[in-house]
């Protein structure tokens, strides 16, 4: 145990220090004269604002609906400006919390903010779900840009000015061995280097379904876990917590799927 948290510590020191891919050449990224320009060659992700709202994505627009997911990024966004943070893994104890659907709802709350660039990578690769829940009908594999077999803008597609989403349609065999590889990483740290977003949300697997977060977990800065009320059992979020807590700062946890909300204590109706 203590030599991987060695490992980490030496991985973040390393990320850090470097400020650019660790391996030159090692990630093969878009020429371009700034992150604007980089930004401006990806395709665009058309889709309705009725198909996002039917995946209940509804942090698109301003509103009651949006409200919990502001004050989550405003909380997020202090956080990560006091830290000097940009990496966030988003995971849950198992199955079914809802953590997909919450990471795109605060990115989609992030993004309705001008001056900031938003990155949402899917890292779930035993079960990708974005493809369906952002109503996608084109098939991109985020997953082969990290695997090093393509290009990583090949793989990304942008919502608006500054929202982009690294997505994976197909589930990969051994995703622990991908995401603890030394070309994932360096494929993330090309990325950010490229396009310089401000927040990158890495949407993670369940804690509880293998290994595959605590592989990734040195190339985030912090984390947020995902509940689901009434369903996660107190034991699992704490065994979580704990366990993600060993290797990267908690932001918190969010209670997913309360019933108790009463819509009509909204302030603006």
């Amino acid at each position: 145990m203590d030599r991987l948290h060695t490992a980490i510590a030496k991985a973040r020191a390393s990320r850090d220090g470097a400020g650019a891919p660790r391996a030159p050449g090692a990630a093969r990224v878009p020429k371009a004269s700034g992150p604007g320009a980089a930004w401006s060659t990806l395709p665009e992700l058309r889709v309705s604002a009725d198909v996002l709202d039917e995946h209940l994505l509804v942090a698109h627009r301003p509103g009651p609906d949006a409200t919990a997911f502001d004050l989550m990024r405003t909380n997020l966004l202090r956080q990560l400006n006091e830290h000097g943070w940009t990496r966030v893994a988003i995971t849950s104890p198992g199955a079914g919390c809802g953590k997909t659907t919450v990471a795109l709802n605060l990115a989609f709350s992030l993004a309705r903010l001008s001056d900031i660039r938003v990155l949402v990578l899917e890292m779930d690769l035993r079960r990708p779900t974005m493809v369906r829940a952002l109503g996608m009908d084109r098939k991109p594999n985020f997953s082969a840009a990290l695997a090093g077999t393509d290009t990583p803008e090949a793989h990304l597609i942008r919502w608006g000015e500054n929202l982009a989403f690294g997505v994976t349609s197909t589930p990969v065999q051994s995703p622990s061995e991908l995401l603890s590889s030394d070309r994932a990483a360096d494929v993330v740290d090309a990325i950010e280097a490229a396009y310089r977003p401000t927040v990158i949300l890495f949407d993670m697997p369940p804690m509880m379904a293998g290994d595959d977060t605590l592989a990734f977990l040195d190339q985030v800065d912090c984390a947020l876990l995902i509940a689901a009320a009434d369903d996660t059992p107190i034991n699992q979020i704490e065994q979580c917590g704990k366990d993600l807590a060993a290797y990267a700062p908690v932001l918190g946890v969010v209670l997913n799927k309360c019933r108790l909300v009463d819509t009509n204590d909204a302030y603006y109706g």
